[in-house]
Protein backbone atom coordinates (compact mmCIF):
# COMPACT_ATOMS: atom_id res chain seq x y z
CA UNK A 1 0.00 0.00 0.00
CA UNK A 2 2.55 2.65 1.29
CA UNK A 3 4.78 1.48 -2.27
CA UNK A 4 1.18 2.53 -4.09
CA UNK A 5 1.41 5.92 -2.55
CA UNK A 6 4.87 6.50 -3.19
CA UNK A 7 4.16 5.50 -6.90
CA UNK A 8 0.82 7.88 -6.88
CA UNK A 9 2.60 10.98 -5.55
CA UNK A 10 5.76 10.33 -7.63
CA UNK A 11 3.94 10.13 -11.18
CA UNK A 12 1.35 13.01 -9.88
CA UNK A 13 4.30 15.48 -8.80
CA UNK A 14 5.68 14.26 -12.47
CA UNK A 15 2.53 15.24 -13.92
CA UNK A 16 2.55 18.40 -12.32
CA UNK A 17 5.67 19.48 -12.92
CA UNK A 18 5.17 18.75 -16.80
CA UNK A 19 2.54 21.29 -16.76
CA UNK A 20 4.56 23.95 -15.13
CA UNK A 21 7.15 23.61 -17.87
CA UNK A 22 4.72 23.94 -20.10
CA UNK A 23 3.44 27.50 -18.56
CA UNK A 24 -0.27 26.48 -19.29
CA UNK A 25 -2.43 26.94 -16.30
CA UNK A 26 -5.53 24.35 -16.61
CA UNK A 27 -8.99 25.20 -15.45
CA UNK A 28 -11.41 23.18 -14.08
CA UNK A 29 -14.69 22.62 -13.35
CA UNK A 30 -15.46 25.72 -11.28
CA UNK A 31 -13.98 27.66 -14.00
CA UNK A 32 -17.02 28.38 -15.78
CA UNK A 33 -18.28 30.95 -18.14
CA UNK A 34 -21.31 32.98 -15.87
CA UNK A 35 -24.12 35.01 -16.96
CA UNK A 36 -25.50 37.38 -17.86
CA UNK A 37 -22.30 37.79 -20.00
CA UNK A 38 -20.82 41.67 -20.11
CA UNK A 39 -21.42 44.48 -22.25
CA UNK A 40 -17.97 45.76 -22.29
CA UNK A 41 -18.31 48.25 -25.41
CA UNK A 42 -18.99 51.79 -24.78
CA UNK A 43 -19.47 54.04 -27.82
CA UNK A 44 -16.39 56.06 -27.41
CA UNK A 45 -14.95 57.09 -30.86
CA UNK A 46 -11.22 56.93 -30.48
CA UNK A 47 -7.89 58.47 -32.17
CA UNK A 48 -5.03 56.98 -33.46
CA UNK A 49 -3.35 59.09 -30.41
CA UNK A 50 -5.45 57.13 -28.19
CA UNK A 51 -4.65 53.64 -29.15
CA UNK A 52 -0.68 54.92 -29.14
CA UNK A 53 -1.54 56.59 -25.57
CA UNK A 54 -3.03 53.77 -24.10
CA UNK A 55 -0.34 51.62 -25.68
CA UNK A 56 2.80 53.38 -24.58
CA UNK A 57 0.94 53.51 -20.59
CA UNK A 58 0.57 50.08 -20.43
CA UNK A 59 4.02 48.92 -20.99
CA UNK A 60 5.15 51.36 -18.98
CA UNK A 61 3.07 49.69 -16.14
CA UNK A 62 4.98 46.49 -17.45
CA UNK A 63 2.16 44.95 -18.91
CA UNK A 64 1.29 44.23 -22.60
CA UNK A 65 -1.58 46.12 -24.41
CA UNK A 66 -4.61 44.13 -25.79
CA UNK A 67 -6.64 46.28 -28.22
CA UNK A 68 -10.66 44.45 -28.94
CA UNK A 69 -12.76 45.56 -31.37
CA UNK A 70 -16.04 44.52 -31.34
CA UNK A 71 -19.83 45.45 -30.10
CA UNK A 72 -22.19 44.74 -27.06
CA UNK A 73 -24.75 43.20 -30.22
CA UNK A 74 -22.28 40.12 -31.34
CA UNK A 75 -22.21 37.35 -29.25
CA UNK A 76 -18.93 35.99 -30.00
CA UNK A 77 -17.11 39.18 -28.15
CA UNK A 78 -19.57 38.87 -25.41
CA UNK A 79 -18.46 35.47 -24.79
CA UNK A 80 -15.13 36.25 -25.36
CA UNK A 81 -14.81 39.21 -22.87
CA UNK A 82 -17.06 36.86 -20.27
CA UNK A 83 -14.33 33.76 -20.34
CA UNK A 84 -12.04 36.88 -19.82
CA UNK A 85 -14.02 37.71 -16.48
CA UNK A 86 -13.59 33.91 -15.03
CA UNK A 87 -11.52 34.63 -12.05
CA UNK A 88 -8.58 32.53 -12.55
CA UNK A 89 -8.59 33.68 -16.19
CA UNK A 90 -9.15 37.48 -14.89
CA UNK A 91 -6.43 37.15 -12.12
CA UNK A 92 -3.64 36.05 -14.76
CA UNK A 93 -4.65 39.09 -17.65
CA UNK A 94 -4.94 41.46 -14.84
CA UNK A 95 -0.95 40.65 -14.02
CA UNK A 96 -0.02 40.60 -17.13
CA UNK A 97 -2.30 42.58 -19.34
CA UNK A 98 -4.38 45.88 -19.70
CA UNK A 99 -6.83 45.65 -22.09
CA UNK A 100 -8.65 48.20 -24.17
CA UNK A 101 -12.45 47.43 -25.55
CA UNK A 102 -13.18 49.42 -28.56
CA UNK A 103 -16.09 49.75 -29.89
CA UNK A 104 -17.34 49.30 -33.79
CA UNK A 105 -21.10 49.68 -33.75
CA UNK A 106 -22.41 48.13 -36.70
CA UNK A 107 -19.55 48.43 -38.57
CA UNK A 108 -19.64 52.61 -38.31
CA UNK A 109 -16.87 53.77 -35.99
CA UNK A 110 -13.44 53.09 -35.38
CA UNK A 111 -13.13 50.67 -38.04
CA UNK A 112 -10.39 52.83 -39.45
CA UNK A 113 -7.63 52.10 -36.66
CA UNK A 114 -7.65 48.67 -37.33
CA UNK A 115 -5.29 49.66 -40.64
CA UNK A 116 -3.11 51.39 -38.25
CA UNK A 117 -1.59 48.13 -37.35
CA UNK A 118 -1.84 46.87 -40.79
CA UNK A 119 -5.10 44.93 -40.56
CA UNK A 120 -7.86 45.25 -43.05
CA UNK A 121 -11.02 47.06 -41.82
CA UNK A 122 -13.15 44.12 -42.44
CA UNK A 123 -16.23 42.94 -40.51
CA UNK A 124 -15.92 40.14 -38.28
CA UNK A 125 -15.86 40.40 -34.82
CA UNK A 126 -14.18 40.23 -31.99
CA UNK A 127 -10.26 41.36 -33.45
CA UNK A 128 -8.20 41.25 -30.99
CA UNK A 129 -4.71 42.77 -31.16
CA UNK A 130 -2.00 41.74 -28.56
CA UNK A 131 1.35 43.88 -28.59
CA UNK A 132 4.92 43.14 -27.00
CA UNK A 133 6.43 45.17 -24.63
CA UNK A 134 8.24 46.73 -27.93
CA UNK A 135 5.08 47.73 -29.31
CA UNK A 136 4.75 44.75 -32.33
CA UNK A 137 1.69 43.06 -32.84
CA UNK A 138 2.11 39.73 -31.97
CA UNK A 139 -0.86 38.09 -33.90
CA UNK A 140 -1.07 39.94 -36.84
CA UNK A 141 -1.69 37.23 -38.87
CA UNK A 142 -4.35 35.60 -36.75
CA UNK A 143 -6.45 38.65 -35.60
CA UNK A 144 -9.66 37.41 -36.36
CA UNK A 145 -9.31 33.97 -34.62
CA UNK A 146 -11.98 34.80 -32.10
CA UNK A 147 -14.40 35.66 -34.60
CA UNK A 148 -16.21 32.36 -33.81
CA UNK A 149 -15.18 32.48 -29.47
CA UNK A 150 -19.33 30.73 -29.25
CA UNK A 151 -17.56 27.48 -30.22
CA UNK A 152 -14.67 27.52 -28.22
CA UNK A 153 -14.09 26.66 -24.81
CA UNK A 154 -12.64 28.62 -22.05
CA UNK A 155 -9.57 26.99 -22.12
CA UNK A 156 -8.58 27.82 -25.48
CA UNK A 157 -9.23 31.33 -24.74
CA UNK A 158 -7.52 31.47 -21.86
CA UNK A 159 -4.28 29.02 -23.70
CA UNK A 160 -4.20 32.00 -26.32
CA UNK A 161 -3.52 34.69 -23.54
CA UNK A 162 -0.67 32.18 -22.04
CA UNK A 163 0.75 32.02 -25.53
CA UNK A 164 1.02 35.69 -26.12
CA UNK A 165 2.10 36.20 -22.67
CA UNK A 166 4.91 33.39 -23.46
CA UNK A 167 5.81 35.35 -26.84
CA UNK A 168 6.84 38.52 -24.82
Amino acid sequence: MYKSLIKYYTISYIFLFCLTLNGEIMLDDSDILTTPLPLPYDGKVYSVNDLNKFINTTIQSDKQPILIFGANWCPDCRIFSGTMNIPKIKSYIDKNFQILYIDVKRYEINMELMEEYGIPSAEGIPRVLVFDKNKNLLNNSNTTEWRTARDRSSQEIFNFFQEMKSIN
